[in-house]
């Protein structure tokens, strides 16, 4: 097989890969707080998670550095203990990302699958606001344009929901706050904006590779995680266990959501924002279909119409006619932001 073939076939095994975790894990996070049973607590779950990713980059910078031991750990002390500084600006963004990941279980807790992935598309118009007023970045006429049509369509699906029967409650019988949830994803939208420019702007000119700079993220997001688990639910923790409602279903989310990441890194490197693009509009699709068969959701025409504006607004904002000619040597933002976390 040519380099070229191989090349080719990757990055589409990538896309499809991409496609169906981002699919799944919206799927997999609603049902896990939704099915009968005991309900694990969200945080420690999230602190698994950066455990899984911390490992595994810490493997892959091992990898890097010739797999010999001794060099992984001059790499270490040379990036976090020498530059005390630059550790703790990467404190900022491994906060963020163990408070937005906590948001998301909260928003998957008390929306349908399928209206959470709708609405955590708006990390396109947070992440486009960011870049704005911190990178000093200019975004095209398509580009604004695509980020009304967004706001047009996730307001269109959260009326379409809003407009249904409010008796109707998921199989476990669990109470659902919709604007509880909305009010979730919006924060975590904003805070996935806000960290993933931040983190672009503290990688331009530093010379550590994307899984050093990952092996930072999890060292400090773990004491975070720690310290939001025992803040939020210490009277839980230690009446149930820190462990409390887990099964093999959890620890596959928790490396499922922990590999989502490494899954965008492939993708960042083989595919445009095109077919990226391409990716998560068919996520949102499988979310609805399966939202349908797994969890009695109720497709309308209102909900349909949001739905499909939100997939033209990835599109548009994804295409730059400028770039068509000459594609950029540098990841633009969004695959910055992607590539940190999913």
């Amino acid at each position: 097989m040519t380099p070229k073939n191989s090349s080719h076939n990757l990055k589409y095994i990538s896309l499809i890969t991409l496609t169906l975790q981002n699919a799944i894990l919206g799927l997999s996070m609603r049902y896990s707080r939704t099915r009968a049973g005991d309900i694990f607590i969200s945080s420690t779950a999230v602190l698994m998670s950066e455990s899984v990713k911390f490992v595994t980059c810490l493997f892959l910078v091992f990898n890097e550095e010739g797999k010999r031991l001794e060099n992984l750990i001059f790499t270490l002390r040379r990036t976090i203990i020498e530059n005390p500084m630059d550790t703790l600006k990467v404190c900022v963004p491994s906060f963020i990302y163990i408070v937005q990941n906590n948001l998301l279980y909260v928003s998957a807790s008390h929306l349908d699958a399928a209206t959470y992935q709708v609405t955590y598309q708006l990390k396109i118009l947070t992440t486009a606001m960011f870049a704005v007023i911190i990178l000093r970045k200019k975004l095209h006429s398509t580009q604004w344009g695509s980020l009304l049509i967004l706001v047009m369509g996730v307001v269109l699906v959260q009326l379409a929901q809003d407009n249904k029967a409010s008796s109707s409650l998921p199989v476990s019988g669990r109470e659902q706050n919709r604007l509880l949830g909305f009010a979730a994803a919006l924060g975590a939208c904003f805070l996935s904006g806000l960290a993933g420019i931040y983190f672009e702007k503290i990688l331009k000119g530093a010379e550590i590779s994307v899984w050093m700079r990952n092996v930072q993220l999890s060292m400090l997001s773990i004491p975070f995680g720690l310290l939001t688990c025992f803040i939020n639910d210490h009277q839980e923790i230690s009446s149930k266990g820190f462990f409390y409602g887990y099964d093999l279903f959890i620890w596959y989310l928790i490396f499922l959501q922990a590999g989502g990441g490494l899954i965008v890194a492939v993708v960042v490197k083989y595919a445009d924002n095109i077919l990226k693009g391409f990716a998560t509009s068919l996520a949102i699709v499988i979310s609805c279909v399966a939202s349908i068969y797994l969890f009695d959701f109720h497709l309308t025409v209102q909900f349909s119409i949001g739905a499909a504006l939100v997939i033209a607004s990835i599109y548009m904002y994804g295409y730059d006619p400028s770039k068509r000619a000459h594609p950029p040597a540098s990841r633009s933002t969004d695959d910055v932001e992607r590539l940190l976390k999913v």
